[in-house]
């Protein structure tokens, strides 16, 4: 449920941790290919953004060629490598620099790598003689950006063409920005041959009201190639924590919210995110495994518990927000619990497991509607749920509420 209070005109945004900045008064004419805007937010950005404590802004144009290091870790994935690096050389508007970091790759990474920098000085190739792991390479790769700015893009992953452009304009235009992220597309196989690129709006929020809108949702908005940061702020906040394998990325994005504000690009794709068995969160976290279901909600609630501390002296009421985000995830599982009812596959379902875990993230998970729900489902069996009228109403109610999330998502990235 995001936050019920609507903000007609919001306050300008102040920076957290630093001084106001002047908002710009102007719009860009589009003739850049990187930043095609138009000159006023989209009636479908206004939309999504209802019920937001964020606001829409006027949407200008780079007026210079930020420096940006992209990073890309890449262990076996030297067969996406020449793509996803093309996909960053070839960005307009600003200047970008590869650093690839080969975590001990088996595979023809090594040569490949070294091809790719030796073709272009602006790709620089690390080489782990042993296998470090996914963070340890992440976080090695951050420390050596050199640019402004800084993106950590999977080798499997690729950027749209002007992502960079774009999303470093609505940075230039607001200082107090510390991360700009837009929509990412999930494909396999060819990515889509025509993305999005026209700017509908820039969506701000100041740190503290994105985090409380995260923490009232409970779930991740951010795939993970579409962010883009300035480096002073990845610098300060540090990089991933060794201790969230499977959530790190959460927990990064909501501790820059406590010192910076948030963008978002609105209208166009920023990133095609690859879905294959290959992937790290299927291959490694079986994300897609019935048993790894409680995994995921103890490993964001872990997420969410580590950003509250790093938060608390920074964001008031963390504790409150805390209870927000447990609550949110208790109602999750218990749902998932009972749409295994109306797809007709509860026996095979983990829903002793789901609401244990929804018990033991949110100790009042037995006062909830879902909760009641789920038992009154379980006592009068598993074939009558796909029947009864009321049943049948409440997965329609579902289906509409998950079409109206994704909508939102893709529009405003909330």
């Amino acid at each position: 449920m995001a936050l019920e209070r609507r903000v007609s005109a919001p306050p300008k945004l102040q920076p957290s941790g630093a001084a106001s900045s002047q908002q710009p008064a102007f719009v860009g004419t589009g003739r850049n290919p990187g930043i095609n805007v138009r000159a006023r937010p989209a009636p479908a950005a206004r939309l999504a953004m209802a019920g937001s404590r964020g606001r829409l802004s006027a949407v200008a144009q780079l007026t210079r060629r930020p420096t940006i290091t992209v990073v890309i870790p890449c262990y076996n994935y030297g067969h996406y490598l020449p793509a996803c690096v093309a996909t960053v050389l070839g960005q307009p508007d600003v200047a970008a620099d590869v650093v690839i970091v080969n975590d001990a790759s088996t595979d023809g990474t090594p040569p490949l790598a070294d091809a790719l920098a030796a073709a272009d000085p602006r790709v620089r190739v690390i080489h782990h003689v042993r296998n470090a792991g996914h963070i340890s390479t992440y976080n090695e790769g951050l420390a050596t950006a050199e640019g402004e700015y800084v993106v950590l893009l999977s080798a499997d992953d690729l950027l749209t063409p002007g992502a960079l452009g774009r999303a470093t304009a609505l940075m230039d235009a607001h200082p107090s920005v510390g991360m700009v992220y837009g929509h990412a597309v999930r494909f396999s196989g060819r990515p889509p041959d025509k993305p999005r690129t026209r700017v509908s709006a820039w969506m701000l929020w100041s740190g503290s009201d994105w985090l409380a809108e995260r923490f009232t949702l409970g779930r991740n908005c951010i795939l993970s190639p579409e962010v883009v940061m300035r480096t002073a702020i990845q610098r300060e906040i540090g990089g991933y924590r060794p201790e969230l394998p499977h959530s790190g990325d959460l927990e990064m994005w909501l501790r820059a919210a406590c010192i910076a504000d948030i963008g978002y690009v609105g209208g166009v794709d920023q990133a095609w995110y690859r879905a294959h068995d290959t992937n790290m969160h299927s291959a490694v976290f079986r994300t897609q495994e019935l048993d790894s279901l409680a995994v995921d909600f103890r490993e964001r609630l872990r997420a969410f518990e580590l950003a509250a501390d790093h938060a608390e002296a920074r964001i008031p009421d963390t504790e409150r927000l805390l209870t927000r985000a447990r609550r949110a995830l208790a109602v999750e599982a218990l749902t998932l619990a009972l749409r295994s009812c109306y797809w007709g596959v509860a026996e095979s379902w983990p829903t002793d497991e789901l609401r244990a875990v929804a018990l033991e993230i949110y100790p009042d998970a037995s006062r909830l509607a879902q909760w009641r729900a789920l038992s009154i489902h379980e006592r009068v069996g598993t074939g009558w749920q796909r029947r009864n009228p009321i049943s049948v109403a409440h997965e329609v109610a579902l289906r509409t509420r998950d079409a109206s999330r994704e909508w939102r998502w893709v529009q405003a990235g909330r």
